[in-house]
């Protein structure tokens, strides 16, 4: 009679890669004669793996965090599409205790690696202006659709390349985004027209902003409309990054260095 371990051995059978998430060292040991490329996909490099992914973000639902380990993991030359990769994971906070295999391709290749790992502003800064946007996109404001721009990082350069549309109701607050309470201001203004400016490390430094970059040689796709476009050109003449909400179409998306790099329907977030 077949045992479980013959059941389940396909699980592991000819892959190309395991990715250990956040492995202790005891566990890490056990892979010292794996014959396949064992990346440790981590906050920190604990177990001093000699290939390793960084983890900027916790992202508690397992999958978020495996396609993001992935992602990276690609982004460093370490899987190619088309592999096979073993993903070891903790599920219920008591080690490692999932294994879960994941063929790669490009349809995991978001951008959502590059955005977090390689943005100026922190990542949990970036995490929590999504989670905004991502909100107002599902509820929008008094069940109406509402667009919204937040700038993140580099803020002093993005206020020189904008001007105040109306009184800036943050200018002497130190009020960071993520504060549920400033959430809730942030949902309220964003009825009106404007950019939001947060600083790299959150602290949100204006609203009501119009953004005056040059917008030549900046494509972005085709039916977005001018804060899509201020939104992509911001960020090519700074180096910030645009999390825009569209008005018409719900979308969330996210541009660097001039050019979209992300794109979420709150709806299936």
């Amino acid at each position: 009679m077949a045992s479980l371990t013959d059941h389940l051995a396909d699980l592991v059978e000819d892959v190309d890669a395991a990715l250990l998430f956040s492995p202790t060292s005891s566990f890490y040991e056990r892979f010292a004669d794996a014959e396949v490329e064992v990346v440790v996909v981590a906050p920190d490099n604990d177990v001093d793996a000699e290939t390793f992914v960084e983890l900027p973000l916790p992202f508690d639902n397992v999958k978020d965090r495996i396609r993001f380990g992935i992602e990276g993991a690609m982004d460093e030359g370490l899987l190619a599409e088309g592999d096979e990769v073993a993903c070891v994971a903790s599920v219920f906070d008591a080690g490692s205790d999932a294994v879960i295999r994941a063929t790669v391709d490009e349809g995991v290749h978001t951008g959502i690696y590059d955005l977090f790992a390689n943005s100026r502003a922190e990542p949990s800064v970036i995490r929590d202006v999504f989670e905004v946007a991502i909100e107002l996109g599902q509820k929008g404001q008094k069940g109406k659709p509402v667009g919204a721009l937040f700038v993140v990082g580099d803020a002093g350069k993005v206020m020189n390349k904008s001007r105040p549309l109306s009184y800036n109701p943050f200018e002497k607050s130190h009020v960071h985004v993520g504060d549920p309470i400033v959430n809730v201001m942030l949902k309220e203004f964003s009825r009106l027209d404007g950019a939001f400016v947060v600083s790299d490390s959150g602290k949100i430094v204006s609203a009501y902003r119009y953004l005056e970059p040059a917008a030549e040689g900046v494509d972005i796709p085709k039916g977005l409309g001018a804060r899509h476009m201020s939104g992509a050109a911001i960020t090519r003449d700074t180096n910030s990054t645009s999390i825009v909400l569209s008005e018409s179409d719900g979308l969330v998306r996210a541009f660097k260095a001039g050019e979209l790099v992300l794109e979420i329907d709150p709806e299936e977030y």
